[in-house]
C-alpha cells in the first residue's frame, strides 16, 4: 500500500426519541418478550416521528462525527450515504443532507446495499480518498426502516428500527483503513426483499402496501457461513492473522450471527461491540451506531484494529479492516 491513506477522524450517531419495547409489540401481535430476545437479543428499538425523514436523522448523526473530528462542514470534499429508505426518490438523501450541512458543490451520492450498505460506502470514500480525489470525507448510515416494516408480520415487526450513524474520513499518511471486501449474489434475492419498487409494483407502493418480506432461517444460514468467510478472507488479504483484531464491531442484526462470527474469529464476546439489544437492525446505520457507542464510552481507543463486517439484502455482505 502506499499512500494517501483514509482514516476514521470522527464518529457520531443518531437515535430517534420515541421507543418501541419488546412489551409494546406484545400489545401489537402474538409474541413476547422473552421470544425476541432469546431469538435475536433485541430489547427494543427505535423509531422516527412522523415528520422525521432519514435525511434528519443522517443530519444529526453527521453534526455529531464532525464535532469529534474538529472539522467543520466547509471542509467536507464529499458526501456519501448508505440508505434503503431515502427521503424521496429523488434527489438522493445525501444531496438533501448536503443542502442541510450547508456545503455547496462537492460529490454528493447515496449507495444502496442495504445492511451492507455502510461498507460500501465506506469502501468509495476509502478509494476516493486513495486517488487524491478527496480529502475529508463525510460516511452516514441511516435508515428510517418502521416505515417498511408490516406491524401485523410477528416475524419481521420484531426486527428493526430507525436510527443513524457517521464517520469523518480524512487524508493520512498511515494506514487507517486498510481493505474493505465487498460482494454481493442477486440470486438470493426474494429471500429478504421489499418486493415493489418504482418499476414494479409501483401500485403497492403508492398504497403503503411495500413491507420487509424475509425467509429468517435461510437468510440465517447463509448469513453465518457467509460472514465467516469473509473473516479469513479479510485477515489473508491484509496478511493478519485473527489475534491481530482488537474488537469485532459487526452488524447489529442478530445476537445469535455476532456470536457465531465472533467464534470463528476466535474472539470472546467482551471483544465484540453489540448494541442490537438497544437499537434492533438498523440495516445501514448499525455498524456506524455500534462504532460510535463504543468510541464514546472509551472501550475502542485510537492505534487499535477493528474488524467490521455486514450481511443484508441482495445478498450483499463485506467486511472493512481499520485501525482506529
Amino acid at each position: 500500500m502506499s499512500g494517501p491513506y483514509a482514516r476514521i477522524a470522527g464518529t457520531g450517531s443518531y437515535l430517534p426519541e420515541t421507543v418501541m419495547t419488546n412489551h409494546d409489540l406484545e400489545l401489537l401481535v402474538e409474541t413476547s418478550d422473552e421470544w425476541i430476545t432469546q431469538r435475536t437479543g433485541i430489547k427494543k428499538r427505535h423509531i422516527a416521528g412522523p415528520h422525521e425523514s432519514t435525511s434528519d436523522l443522517a443530519l444529526a448523526a453527521a453534526r455529531s462525527a464532525l464535532a469529534a473530528a474538529g472539522r467543520a462542514a466547509r471542509e467536507l470534499d464529499l458526501i456519501v450515504v448508505a440508505t434503503t429508505t431515502p427521503d424521496r426518490v429523488f434527489p438522493s438523501t445525501a444531496c438533501l443532507l448536503q443542502e442541510k450541512l450547508d456545503v455547496h458543490g462537492c460529490p454528493a451520492f447515496d449507495v444502496q446495499a442495504v445492511c451492507t450498505g455502510f461498507v460500501y460506502a465506506l469502501g468509495v470514500a476509502n478509494n476516493f480518498i486513495r486517488a487524491g480525489q478527496s480529502a475529508c470525507a463525510l460516511v452516514v448510515g441511516a435508515e428510517t426502516l418502521s416505515r417498511l416494516i408490516d406491524w401485523t408480520d410477528r416475524s419481521t415487526c420484531v426486527l428493526f428500527g430507525d436510527g443513524a450513524g457517521a464517520v469523518v474520513l480524512e487524508a493520512a499518511t498511515e494506514p487507517g483503513l486498510y481493505s474493505t471486501q465487498l460482494h454481493a449474489d442477486g440470486s438470493y434475492a426474494n429471500l429478504l426483499t421489499v418486493p415493489y419498487g418504482v418499476s414494479q409494483g409501483y401500485d403497492r407502493v403508492r398504497q403503503g402496501d411495500a413491507f420487509i418480506e424475509m425467509r429468517g432461517n435461510e437468510v440465517f444460514r447463509v448469513a453465518v457461513n457467509t460472514l465467516g468467510r469473509i473473516v479469513d478472507e479479510t485477515l489473508e488479504h491484509n496478511g493478519m492473522s485473527k489475534e491481530d483484531v482488537d474488537w469485532l464491531v459487526p452488524h447489529q442484526a442478530n445476537h445469535r450471527i455476532i456470536e457465531a462470527t465472533a467464534r470463528r474469529l476466535g474472539l470472546p464476546m467482551e471483544r465484540v461491540v453489540v448494541t442490537v439489544d438497544e437499537h434492533a437492525n438498523t440495516s445501514a446505520a448499525s455498524i456506524p451506531l455500534a462504532l460510535d457507542v463504543a468510541v464514546r464510552d472509551g472501550r475502542i481507543r485510537r492505534g487499535e484494529l477493528l474488524l467490521m463486517e455486514a450481511f443484508g439484502g441482495g445478498f450483499t455482505w463485506g467486511s472493512a479492516l481499520v485501525r482506529y
